[in-house]
């Protein structure tokens, strides 16, 4: 496998201090799999312009570790239209690196730059382009054996019974001077965290504040509402998408408390702050100003708890969702429920077997893939998930909205790469499914995961006795308004995201 590095992730990487830690695992990764790290020749053209000197001197000398493209393609018709609305050099730098991907010069693009993002998905090739942590979930769920974590699980923790010392927390020592005696302030405080050998990979602390909080050094000035303030978070990239399954947990309190908007302050002069920004904003959170402080000047975003529901980009208003839109019932194999669900662990399953160590299992964008007659599924739609097990042990566990339906899939190749990051086969399990019916292949429902139902679940023995469903789901099954409505009451669902 040939991987194209973009330029700034190598900088860092043959940086003399190291100022990411995550491009680190990305390269052991690499190592690991023998894949060809490339670097294509305009990367070192950015590089010799870089404006420190040690750096251009280290990488000319570093630069012999990566093979450098020969070569490099023509542009065709689609390659030229995008052309026309690069402005900058950049830009047409990045137009040429995500080129070699679109006509596969090199198997696979890790970049973190959102614009050779959005370029993939205008040339269709989204797929073989990769985040950092994107491109760690996929090593991992390919190659299970080669992972360096047996468990990563995400907990509750008083503040005094976590170590100061793990550098995981140095970050937050240089930019706040005071962060030391804070933390020690708050032993007694609950936060989340994920440790694994030892060391934190992520940490988070929310704080509830009222309506007369003081916000004098925040601009423009907050109006009174009651907030959740995202006091301290920070994720590294592991693989994982502990980034997700910790915004589930913010959405998850500021439901709980019944607040009007949560916000958070972060400075924007790391790369893991950059990429905390970004994850924020790509869930629906937007910049409100700037707070000041001793430590200097952060970056402020904030985001409606409960805003109005956006039916082509779901992301960015969840967990809020309409009824204005199609409802339907799926079912799905218990080996595979819990799995993908583990919220909607059910009683005669062991919690200890689906601690947080899979990707899918921390992901609120999750895969379901189907063969079902019905599949003209629009993005607001609604499922309703039902765990099979017939008449008794049968039961409606877990709700998501519809992102996207994918019918248009070129081949067997194509579905893997759609489906790797978020499904919970893996690539021999993918194949199978493909090739089971060559006369029906599977299409692909990309979904958010938005609530458990609490225990003990309906099953199909009440919803028969209720008049609901008669007989169990078998692929995507329509529901009128009144049956979903019906059984949300039956599973005392939380309604209180559901906007009419």
């Amino acid at each position: 496998m040939r991987v194209l590095i973009d330029t700034n992730i190598i900088i860092h990487r043959e940086a003399n201090r190291v100022v990411n830690a995550d491009i680190g695992l990305l390269f052991n990764w690499l190592d690991k799999l023998r894949y060809v790290k490339c670097v294509h020749p305009l990367s070192i053209e950015e590089i010799s312009t870089h404006q420190d000197p040690d750096v251009v001197n280290t990488m000319n000398i570093k630069i012999a570790n990566y093979n450098l493209l020969k070569t490099v393609s023509t542009d065709d018709r689609l390659i030229e239209q995008i052309r026309e609305t690069d402005s900058t050099r950049n830009d047409f730098i990045d137009t040429c690196i995500v080129k070699e991907v679109y006509n596969n010069r090199v198997d696979y693009l890790i970049t973190e730059d959102r614009g050779i993002h959005g370029k993939a998905r205008t040339l269709g090739c989204s797929e073989k382009i990769f985040k950092i942590d994107a491109f760690l979930e996929k090593c991992i769920a390919e190659n299970p054996e080669l992972k360096d974590y047996g468990v990563l699980a995400v907990k509750k923790e008083y503040f005094g019974n976590i170590n100061l010392q793990d550098e995981f927390f140095d970050s937050f020592k240089e930019d706040y001077k005071e962060f030391a005696d804070w933390f020690n302030r708050k032993a007694d405080y609950i936060s989340y965290i994920c440790i694994t050998d030892g060391s934190v990979k992520a940490f988070l602390y929310l704080k509830q504040e009222g309506q007369n909080e003081d916000y004098d050094n925040i601009t423009p000035r907050f109006p009174r509402k009651k907030r959740l303030k995202i006091g301290t978070f920070k994720v590294t990239s592991t693989g994982y998408k502990l980034g997700e399954r910790f915004l589930k947990i913010i959405f998850d309190n500021a439901l709980q408390f019944d607040v009007d908007e949560i916000y958070v302050t972060i400075f924007d002069k790391r790369d893991e702050q950059l990429r905390l920004i970004y994850l924020l904003k790509d869930w629906g959170f937007v910049h409100w100003g700037e707070k000041n402080t001793e430590n200097g000047t952060e970056q402020v975003f904030v985001r409606e708890c409960i805003p109005c529901p956006n039916l082509m980009n779901p992301k960015l208003s969840f967990p809020s969702i309409s009824r204005n839109t199609s409802k339907w019932i799926v079912p799905i194999y218990p080996e595979y429920h819990t799995e993908l669900f583990p919220d909607s662990i059910l009683n005669n399953e062991s919690p200890n077997d689906f601690t947080e160590n899979e990707p899918y299992r921390n992901a609120i964008k999750k895969v379901y893939i189907s063969r079902s007659f019905n599949r003209h599924l629009s993005g607001g739609d609604l499922v309703l998930f039902y765990r099979t097990g017939g008449h008794y042990a049968g039961v409606v566990s877990t709700i998501g909205v519809v992102e996207n339906v994918i019918t248009n899939i070129r081949d067997e190749n194509h579905f893997i790469e759609l489906c790797r990051k978020r499904s919970v086969f893996d690539n021999a399990g993918l194949r199978a499914f493909w090739n089971y019916r060559r006369n029906n292949r599977p299409f692909i429902v990309n979904f958010l995961y938005l609530d458990s139902f609490p225990m003990p679940k309906v099953n199909l023995a009440k919803l028969r006795a209720s008049n609901l469903i008669q007989d169990a789901p078998r692929g995507f099954e329509p529901l009128t308004n009144e049956q979903f409505n019906s059984i949300l009451k039956l599973a005392r669902a939380n309604e209180s995201y559901i906007i009419d």
